[in-house]
């Protein structure tokens, strides 16, 4: 008999863990037989749904035999302790991103993880898009010449969404770090380092807080600069209308010295478009073309791209591999986020 990997949820005091439960589910080599939740609200419900075990504690959780897997979902500032913690046991962790609510906190998790011979992985997930490998191999072949600029924008449903999916702690800095670039910005952040093959070396940032109620600010925007001299704008923001689609506004668009792809993603949606125009040769005939990509339809978080982060995984710990995603990335998208916010305060571009 194949083994199947012992896995618990940390944490329920947020939007995601009842979504990557399908996910954990597909693999066929993942069983979830925990939870840990000090929120008996959320605990007990959560285990009578998915005939699960509950734990108001790590530490009751840990005594309790071996655990192979632990995917930590708790506020940003707490993600540390309890990573150390499993690592500690000789759990795996997948600590969601951005793991940590600075990059001391990050570091922390990686630490542990490489200390106790363990898998430290975090969730990228737009990097197993297939449209977004698409948009890399096209950038890899030279399809759009040097990059010059790219365009992220990211604004992912209001502030309400986080009171309403049981998770006020990340409308709290000292609990999530900061506002939407810390939670969400790290998304385009990761994968425009990954897209380029090139590290962020200086940002220059504007944060503005529309909202009176909290200590976070709303929107936040920052220019990159890349090692290699491509400049990237950030849009990133928790203002988005109710009505908008999938409830996010998403765009992602990359220009060089020959041509331009740019994708706005459904987002768990049947159908994404990848628009390129190009001035390439190969394409002399098509110069401009739509690359259509009808994507699966999965059950969970984050769709087609959630379900190969989580396989990913899980292959990895059997294999002993490397995962696609390991600690040390979230680690490089928050000294980008730390930079972003020095940037703000100082009104000047920083160093990363």
């Amino acid at each position: 008999m194949s083994r199947v990997l012992r896995t618990a949820i940390v944490g329920l005091g947020h939007l995601h863990p009842r979504h990557y439960m399908p996910l954990f589910k597909m693999t066929g080599a993942s069983r979830v037989e925990g939870v840990m939740e000090p929120d008996a609200a959320l605990r007990e419900p959560f285990c009578a749904e998915f005939g699960v075990k509950g734990y108001a504690t790590l530490e009751a959780m840990l005594r309790d035999g071996h655990w192979d897997l632990a995917a930590i979902f708790l506020p940003h500032a707490d993600c540390p302790a309890a990573a150390e913690a499993c690592a500690a046991a000789g759990t795996h962790v997948f600590v969601e991103k951005p793991m940590a609510a600075s990059v001391a906190g990050a570091v922390r998790i990686v630490k542990a993880a490489a200390a106790h011979n363990v898998i430290a992985a975090t969730g990228y997930a737009w990097r197993l898009h297939p449209a977004a490998r698409e948009m890399k191999r096209l950038i890899n072949d030279g399809v759009i010449g040097n990059v010059i600029s790219l365009e992220g924008r990211c604004a992912a449903g209001r502030m309400q969404r986080y009171l309403d999916g049981h998770s006020p702690w990340i409308l709290q800095k000292a609990r999530s770090g900061g506002g939407p670039m810390f939670n969400l910005g790290v998304h385009w952040i990761d994968l425009f380092r990954w897209m380029m093959a090139d590290e962020v070396t200086e940002v220059c940032g504007e944060n503005v807080k529309v909202n009176t109620a909290y200590d976070i600010e709303d929107n936040s925007f920052a220019f990159l600069r890349f090692g290699r001299g491509a400049i990237a704008s950030l849009n990133i923001s928790y203002t988005v209308p109710d009505a908008f689609p999938n409830g996010r506004d998403l765009y992602v668009a990359v220009r060089g010295t020959r041509g331009v792809l740019s994708w706005s993603p459904a987002y768990e949606g049947a159908k994404d478009i990848v628009f390129v125009c190009t001035d390439h040769p190969d394409f002399a005939a098509t110069p401009c073309r739509e690359l259509s990509f009808e994507l699966k339809k999965v059950a969970g978080y984050s769709g087609v791209m959630g379900w190969e982060m989580v396989n990913d995984l899980v292959t990895a710990i059997l294999n002993g591999t490397p995962p696609a995603i390991p600690g040390e990335e979230g680690v490089a998208a928050l000294r980008v986020v730390e930079a972003v916010y020095r940037s703000a305060a100082a009104k000047k571009w920083v160093a990363v």
